[in-house]
This record gives structure tokens, C-alpha cells and sequence, in this order.
């Protein structure tokens, strides 16, 4: 494909990026306070002010305002910018990396944005609130059935059990840690939600690599910013997905090589 015509499909799939992250950050306010999604204008939180278009532009118009209201002054949360471009750069990954050259590798490039963009908006709530909205893994879960659909109907030959047992096998693992009060229940219905979606190589993953970041994150945190031993795992399992999805199978294939693990399994 023409590197120009390449490089103008990302642009437009960070644009798209960045305003879904823009419904992100809606999402990050209102969920946790149980407000409508759709119902309520965006307003400042100081003065009221309601937004218009031009006040919602994603990224552009917190950048031209200089990050305060248009009317009061008041500052706005960089975490708006923050979100919106995160999203978008995630999107731009995401296609770059897997491609979007056939119909399947469309499909999963879809699924993985939007799996990415729920990812991100429910790590923000866990981080602030210590839990996980439900809707958002059902959501992932669908995402799952819309893969799984789709493999059915339009490949030859598809690994269903990948999926299937990517539903169970890390979320029996992290119910074990939840019985034993080590892990939250939304972190293990992310995981069975995730894997269902991703497969079980990936799921056992980013499992492990979420708990690795999370072990190396959070004491840090403890000591510089005075937190409790509370662990919001939210934040470091959908990193751990994120990665997997990014480079998981790269790295698995690496790690086969070179244990000789691919010779003895043929």
C-alpha cells in the first residue's frame, strides 16, 4: 500500500481515536455518579456553562483555550487532552500493528479499538473509585460474541476453543485470588470478559504482565505518593491486555524459540 495513502488512514483513525475518546472522558465523569450519558449537556463544572460545538472539539479545543473555561476561566482537568489522545494514539497502534489489509485483520483491528477504548476509560474509574463499572466488561464480553460470530461465518477454519477456554482459564485463576481477598470481583470479570475476546495465550499474557507491572507500580506509588496498600488492579490488567494484544504473539513466539519449547511442541 502507498506509504500516502498509509499514512493518511492513520490520520483519520486518530481523529475518529480522539473523538470517541472524547465520549470517553463523559464516561469517566458521569458513570461512577450514576448520570445519564445522554441526557445532560456538557457544562463547566464551575460556572455552569454550557459547551458548544466549538468547546468540544476533542483535544483542538482544550489546547486553543489553554486548558480553562471559555466563560469563567475556570482550569480545565488536563485529563481531558490526556484521554482523548491516549485513545487515539491506542487506535493508531492498534491498526499499524495489525494491519488492515484484509477483511479479518479489519474486523480485529475494530474490536481491539473499541476493546482498547473501554480499557481505558474503565482503568480511570478503577483508579479513582476502586471499582469497575459492569458495563464495560459486558461490553468487552460482546465485543467477544461479535468475534467469535464473525469467525464463525467467514473463516474456514475457526479456533473457537481459543476463545472459549480464553473465557476460563485466567478467570478461574483470579477468582482464587478473589475468594482469598486479593483481587476485586470486576477485576475478574475483566479478565473473563478480555480473555473470551482475545483467547486464552493472550489472556494468560497479559494476566501475568498486568500482575508484574501492578507489583512494580504500586509500592513505587506507596512511597512517593503516601497511597494505601489498596490496589486498584484495573489500571495494570488492561495495561497487561494492551500489551498482549500489541505484542503478544511476537513475544510468545521469541520466548519459544528461545527455551527450544517450539521444537518439543512441534
Amino acid at each position: 500500500m502507498d506509504a500516502v495513502l498509509k499514512i493518511a488512514i492513520y490520520c483519520m483513525v486518530f481523529l475518529y481515536g480522539i473523538v470517541v475518546g472524547s465520549f470517553l472522558n463523559v464516561c469517566i465523569y458521569r458513570i461512577p455518579l450514576g448520570q445519564s450519558l445522554s441526557k445532560e449537556r456538557s457544562h463547566c463544572m464551575t460556572c455552569g456553562y454550557q459547551l458548544r460545538w466549538f468547546d468540544l472539539i476533542p483535544l483542538f479545543s482544550w489546547l486553543f483555550l489553554r486548558g480553562r473555561c471559555r466563560k469563567c476561566g475556570a482550569k480545565i482537568s488536563p485529563q481531558y487532552p490526556i484521554v482523548e489522545a491516549t485513545n487515539g494514539l491506542l487506535w493508531v497502534l492498534i491498526v499499524a500493528i495489525h494491519g488492515f489489509d484484509t477483511r479479518t485483520l479489519v474486523v480485529e483491528s475494530l474490536l481491539y479499538c473499541l476493546m482498547a477504548s473501554a480499557l481505558l476509560a474503565l482503568s480511570v474509574i478503577d483508579f479513582r473509585t476502586f471499582i469497575i463499572p459492569f458495563g464495560f466488561n459486558v461490553f468487552i464480553f460482546c465485543l467477544g460474541i461479535v468475534n467469535l460470530v464473525y469467525r464463525i461465518l467467514f473463516t474456514e477454519k475457526p479456533n473457537l476453543w481459543l476463545y472459549v477456554i480464553g473465557f476460563f482459564v485466567t478467570s478461574i485463576i483470579s477468582y482464587i485470588l478473589y475468594l482469598c481477598k486479593a483481587m476485586g470481583g470486576g477485576d475478574v470479570k475483566l479478565l473473563a470478559a478480555s480473555g473470551f475476546l482475545i483467547g486464552w495465550k493472550l489472556s494468560l499474557l497479559s494476566f501475568f504482565v498486568g500482575c508484574i507491572i501492578g507489583a512494580i507500580i504500586h509500592p513505587i506509588r506507596m512511597k512517593v505518593s503516601k497511597q494505601g496498600r489498596t490496589l486498584a488492579m484495573g489500571p495494570y490488567l488492561s495495561a497487561g491486555i494492551m500489551l498482549s494484544v500489541l505484542f503478544g504473539y511476537r513475544f510468545i513466539d521469541w520466548y519459544l524459540k528461545f527455551t527450544g519449547l517450539d521444537r518439543l511442541l512441534g
